[in-house]
């Protein structure tokens, strides 16, 4: 397996491939990789001649009070597990790179990110879908791959692909949870072990939820209800928010009717996570 730090190297590779009439798969990630990621891969690898993985932790995604410089990295860790899933090459670019000094050009929406994590969050789908469009072109894939746990993002990228004419399948894969439940998450290294045991409220409040969904419930404030009520028995929990919305339009809803989306974004101490259900 191949680590390429250079568009060039990237593009040269590709064409290589593209020569042999291979099918490419992309999976975008900021590394720190774990089994959700390794998911995805094993997706693209089972769909795809040739996999490329794209390690870049995106600056352009994170607001002035994030936590880009504290976000976990770790290259070698990241190599060893692309390689044993079957990917055929690394992009781990420097900023510097994807970005040069007089960048003016962006990707933006105006529908579907003023909600959910885009409310607390403003700049953040600008950065990613600018990051998402430019790792587009330059590996050209057939397909892209990115988890239901960032709902809203897989919704966003479609939603862009879409607009923008890209000839790419963006295949959607489900929330990989640890044992107890908890959404695995790169971000979960920052809890500590009360933490840790106190953030399992976000998969057991959804569980609640979904329990109701299931049962007929179409009442959504009565969904949202018992969602809040389970998060704010937790102590160490503080919710962000807990929606419930079109899953095409990410409109909230008073009525379940068609495909949902129940999303929520809770801060563990200072730690935010997220979680989500679909019902189709």
């Amino acid at each position: 397996m191949k680590i390429a730090e250079t568009i060039q190297e990237v593009r040269e590779q590709v064409k290589e491939w593209r020569k042999q009439g291979l099918s490419v798969g992309l999976v975008p990630t900021m590394g720190y990789l774990h089994e959700g990621h390794k998911s995805l891969i094993d997706c693209a690898v089972a769909q795809n001649d040739k996999v490329v993985v794209s390690v870049f932790v995106n600056p352009m995604q994170f607001g002035p009070t994030e936590d880009l410089a504290t976000y976990p990295r770790d290259l070698e860790r990241d190599a060893a597990l692309c390689e044993a899933a079957g990917a055929d090459l690394i992009f781990h670019p420097q900023p510097e790179e994807m970005y040069h000094d007089d960048f003016s050009s962006f990707v933006d929406m105006n529908t579907l990110t003023g909600g959910l994590c885009g409310k607390t969050r403003p700049i953040h789908f600008r950065g990613v879908c600018t990051i998402v469009a430019k790792l587009f072109n330059i590996v050209t894939p057939d397909r892209a791959y990115f988890g239901q746990k960032d709902a809203q993002q897989l919704a966003v990228i479609r939603h862009m692909v879409s607009d923008l004419n890209f000839g790419i399948e963006i295949v959607g894969c489900p929330i990989i949870r640890e044992e107890d439940g908890l959404a695995k998450s790169s971000r979960n290294t920052y809890l500590s072990a009360e933490e840790r045991k106190a953030a399992l409220v976000l998969s057991q409040s959804l569980k609640e939820g979904k329990a109701l969904l299931d049962a007929g419930e179409k009442n959504a404030e009565k969904i949202r209800q018992v969602i809040t009520e389970k998060i704010n028995s937790e102590p160490l929990a503080k919710i962000d928010y807990v929606e419930t919305v079109d899953w095409n339009t990410l409109e909230p809803v008073d009525t379940i009717e068609g495909p949902v989306l129940v999303a929520i974004a809770v801060y563990i101490g200072k730690t935010r996570l997220i979680d989500n259900i679909i019902r189709q």
